[in-house]
């Protein structure tokens, strides 16, 4: 399992909102809820929040292709996402 530190993700000292953090965030807390649903298979509550996870990460994703593709790129690789 990879151990994501969202904190590397920041562009400055104050960043706390851009792109890169919030998919790091996304992507560290749909780890940690898969493995969770692995142990939980009935736990519908939290597949519905995973699956809403994933769909925002998504989105975010499509947005940093589409602005910035070096930064989108870079996030890819270090969180080893296939998209």
């Amino acid at each position: 399992m990879i151990e994501i530190n969202v904190e590397d993700f920041k562009a400055n000292e104050k960043d706390t909102g851009s792109t890169g953090i919030q998919v790091a965030g996304l992507t560290k807390r749909i780890i940690h809820l898969t493995a969770h649903m692995g142990l939980n298979k009935h736990d519908y509550a939290s597949r519905r929040g995973l699956l809403m996870m994933v769909a925002k990460r998504r989105k975010l994703l499509n947005y940093a292709k589409r602005t910035d593709l070096a930064l989108y790129q870079d996030l890819l690789k270090r969180l080893g996402l296939r998209h």
